[in-house]
């Protein structure tokens, strides 16, 4: 990945790349769920168990980790690989339907690849059963064309799985201990091992490169828009719309192209965000107006029928029902009341004025009317009905009904240009 950051820790659609594995997981109720890691992310997780795998000797020395963490359990031991972030909890069932009609001690998922590259290949007897996994760096050249491979996922009897694990040996190219040769272990010794094939090869392809990230995350691009449509929301453009898997859309939401929806944004039912919108942590009212080319911050509330236009940006701000912020304006840490327009060029200077002080925040009331390119300097309260006059900046409250104007009068100096450049020469 050349990355400071570790390949599963990177972010994907909302969460990291591990957490998507992790919730294909959750959904088979597995007690316990343990997720081995190095000792620099121990503390990365939560709601799970943590097993250390202290220095990186191989996917068998791996699954050893955990074995600790799984005391004297003895059922079906699912081992799962945390890069493949498009797994399915349906494909992860269809795994273990297969390992218990088999009645294996192992069961391998494996997936047909054209181009098998550095996966590990599914060798098997003339009976089709499985013989051995064979790692690309120790495969023959007869091995290396085959093209079903090993996902590196797999379902193992706990009573068969620990004293596998224990005869492994550093015995290849790697000098790691291979999960692999425990297969092929149970295999030579006369255990059934199964082999169940992925029905969708895209959902258990792992992830090593950051063109394999993005490939992975229009995958779950794709998943996501296509269950918000299927639950009546329009996308109009889904190939370039990305919204986070935590996003809630009612029915009758309209997403334009070129759109980014995060966190833990909702929109209600007629709402229109887009095209070219961010919105991060916002909550967007029924039939309520984003964008085009409009930033929504966290802590965001647009009510019912409000809008936020071209080139706005708002944060930490409640924008009430049927308020109009329609262009070029910058709302944050404010309250506005219903019915209220703001006017282009608006801005809530809300950086506190003493240090060490919380920032202010500017109230502005109902059916109120600013001016173009008026400045707002919070705290300050603007009443109900109230009308700003353009260009003005706002220091102090205004009270309901009245008509504020700061800023100087026009003067105009006849001749002065003519004047001055005689004067310059």
């Amino acid at each position: 990945m050349h990355s400071r950051t570790a390949k599963h820790l990177h972010p994907l659609l909302g969460k990291r790349l591990v957490d998507w594995v992790i919730e294909a997981a959750r959904g088979l109720d597995p007690d316990p769920l343990v997720v081995v890691t190095s000792p620099d992310a121990a503390d990365a997780f939560e709601g799970v168990e943590v097993a250390i795998q202290a220095e990186p000797r191989g996917t068998g020395d791996a699954l050893a980790a955990a074995r600790s963490r799984l005391g004297g359990f003895e059922g079906d031991v699912l081992v799962v690989t945390g890069d493949v972030p498009a797994l399915t909890g349906s494909s992860l069932r269809s795994l273990l339907e297969t390992h218990h009609a088999e009645g294996a001690s192992a069961t391998v998922l494996s997936f047909e690849r054209p181009d098998p590259g550095d996966y590990g290949r599914i060798v098997r007897d003339g009976d089709g059963s499985l013989r051995a996994i064979v790692e690309a760096g120790d495969a023959s050249d007869e091995e290396l064309a085959l093209q079903e491979v090993n996902s590196a996922i797999y379902v193992f009897a706990a009573g068969t799985l620990w004293p596998a694990l224990d005869r492994l040996k550093p015995e290849n190219a790697q000098g790691e201990l291979y999960l692999t040769d425990t297969v092929r272990d149970l295999a030579e010794a006369g255990e059934r091992v199964a082999v169940h094939e992925a029905e969708n090869a895209a959902e258990v392809e792992g992830v090593n490169t950051r063109v394999e990230l993005a490939a992975a995350a229009a995958l779950l691009r794709d998943r996501i828009n296509e269950a918000h449509m299927l639950a009546g929301a329009t996308i109009v453009d889904p190939a370039t719309t990305w919204i986070d898997g935590s996003v809630e859309l009612e029915p009758d939401t309209t997403v334009h192209p070129f759109t980014v929806l995060k966190g833990s944004t909702r929109a209600a039912g007629g709402a229109e965000i887009g095209p070219h919108a961010v919105l991060v942590d916002a909550e967007v009212g029924a039939g309520a107006l984003v964008g085009p080319f409009c930033y929504l911050r966290p802590g965001t509330v647009l009510a019912a029928g409000a809008k936020a236009g071209a080139f706005v940006e708002i944060k930490n701000s409640r924008i009430g029902e049927r308020t109009k912020v329609p262009h070029q304006s910058y709302i944050g840490d404010a309250e506005i009341g219903e019915d209220t327009n703001i006017a282009a060029g608006n801005i809530t200077v809300n950086f506190p004025h003493e240090e060490g002080k919380s920032k202010g925040r500017t109230t502005i009331g109902r059916n109120v009317r600013t001016g173009v390119h008026n400045a707002f300097v919070a705290p300050v309260e603007i009443g109900d009905d109230a009308w700003i006059g353009a260009g003005s900046v706002i220091t102090r409250d205004v009270p309901p009904e009245a008509l504020a104007i700061a800023r100087q009068r026009q003067e105009n100096k006849e001749g002065y240009v003519r004047r001055k450049q005689k004067e310059d020469g």
